[in-house]
C-alpha cells in the first residue's frame, strides 16, 4: 500500500482519522451496547435508547480521540518543523491527559504528565548527543 502521507496535507490527515475513529466508535458502541444492555436488564424503549445513547457515546469519544490527537499531532509537527516520532509521542499525550482530565482523577494526570515529560527529556538529550 502507497503511503499518502507526504503528498497530502496534515489537516486532511486528521479529518481521515477522525472519520474513520468515530466510525470504529459506533461499530463498537453497537457491539457492546447490546451486550451491557442485557447485563442490565433492560429491555423495550429503554434497551433501545441505552445502545443509542451508547453507540452515540462511543463515536463521539473515538472521534474526540482522534481529533485532540490528531491536531495536536500536526501543530507540533508544524512547530517543531519535523517528522519524527516525538510529534506522535507528545500528541499523544496531549490527548491523553485531555481524557484524564476529563476523569478528573487529578493525580492520574500528574503521573502521566510526569511521565511523558522524562520520556520527552530522555528523547531531547539523546538527540543533543
Amino acid at each position: 500500500m502507497e503511503d499518502f502521507s507526504e503528498s497530502v496535507p496534515c489537516s486532511s490527515l486528521a479529518v481521515d482519522s477522525v472519520l474513520r475513529m468515530s466510525s470504529a466508535g459506533f461499530i463498537w458502541g453497537s457491539c457492546f451496547g447490546p451486550f451491557d444492555a442485557k447485563r442490565l436488564g433492560l429491555s423495550g424503549s429503554a434497551r433501545a435508547s441505552f445502545i443509542a445513547r451508547t453507540v452515540g457515546q462511543c463515536g463521539f469519544s473515538c472521534g474526540l480521540f482522534a481529533a485532540i490527537f490528531s491536531f495536536s499531532h500536526c501543530g507540533i509537527e508544524r512547530y517543531r518543523r519535523k517528522k519524527d516520532w516525538v510529534n506522535t509521542l507528545a500528541a499523544g499525550a496531549v490527548a491523553g491527559a485531555a481524557f484524564g482530565a476529563g476523569t478528573r482523577n487529578w493525580k492520574q494526570v500528574a503521573c502521566f504528565t510526569g511521565i511523558f515529560l522524562s520520556f520527552f527529556q530522555l528523547a531531547k538529550d539523546s538527540r543533543s548527543v
